[in-house]
């Protein structure tokens, strides 16, 4: 399996394919081999920066021979006029990593601002908002990335370090009781030390996830005053998770029914990227 390393060198090559392909040949046209220049990095909109060491990895991966010095760092509150980095270098290699890497700057910024909102709304309360693997194809590391840096929690990055029971899987293996088992010992027997969460409707699949030994349970499109009597009755014997269709604006209900987590697919899934741009030094 590939590393997080892996993943992103595997990501940027793709980038590069996809936006350079065989050259830039508008660059390459007006701008000579020798030219030397620096650009900065202006941010357009207030928000959560993310993606500047994301970004140092672009430029490192084009060309080595950028240099890059960075005033304001990954997760930090900026607003607009605020100058994040400046990039000295070849002015080909300025001007052809720079859509690159504003594409990924912007969609974590965005990402990190949405989740910093959501946190925000939970101050106070033991609940840590999560994550999802809705996510776009690809850019999975580096969106959970952004929701970290966000001040979110990471949920499984997919579908190797975690195993998450859902209604189907219940459904086809004939019970929780069945599929927990099942998922046990399938650990054991490929020697995997695995957290089992189980996704549950009602109160009596909440009975049978507790009898079968689970570590999280989730609450699935559960009402606030449905999770409130979920929480009193699994009563700190696992972590809770409510999930389904939680927006900004119910958020803090569900925090103050005393769940350990909030699952949030609208952190990565339709997310607004913060405005910044990449702007020549003269």
């Amino acid at each position: 399996m590939k590393t997080k390393d892996e993943l992103i060198d595997d990501l940027l090559t793709l980038a590069f394919a996809e936006d350079v392909g065989d050259g830039d040949h508008t660059t390459l046209s007006t701008i000579p081999d020798t030219e030397m220049g620096k650009q900065h990095l202006i941010v357009k909109e207030e928000g959560i920066l993310a993606g500047v060491e994301i970004a140092r990895k672009v430029f490192e991966k084009f060309d080595p021979e950028l240099k890059m010095t960075v005033f304001i760092g990954d997760g930090a509150h900026v607003k607009p006029g605020d100058v994040a980095f400046e990039v000295e270098g070849k002015v080909r290699s300025l001007l052809q990593t720079e859509r690159v890497m504003l594409n990924i700057m912007q969609r974590m910024s965005g990402i990190a601002t949405q989740t910093a909102k959501y946190q925000q709304r939970l101050e106070g309360l033991k609940t840590k908002v999560l994550d999802t693997r809705k996510t776009t194809p690809g850019m999975r590391m580096l969106e959970k990335e952004a929701v970290r840096i966000g001040g979110g929690c990471n949920h499984r990055i997919g579908l190797f370090d975690m195993i998450l029971i859902k209604d189907n899987h219940v459904d086809f293996a004939g019970g929780i009781k069945q599929a927990v088992q099942a998922a046990k010992d399938y650990c054991a027997s490929k020697g995997k030390d695995l957290k089992i969460e189980v996704e549950v409707r009602d109160t009596r699949e909440i009975l049978e996830a507790l009898e079968a030994g689970v570590d999280r349970i989730m609450l699935d499109n559960f009402t606030p005053a449905r999770t409130r009597e979920a929480v009193e009755l699994i009563n700190g014997r696992t972590e809770v998770e409510s999930s389904g269709g939680i927006t900004l604006d119910t958020l803090r209900d569900y925090g103050e029914c005393g769940v350990d987590f909030i699952s949030v697919g609208a952190l990565t899934h339709s997310v607004k990227g913060l405005d910044m741009s990449f702007k020549a030094m003269k």
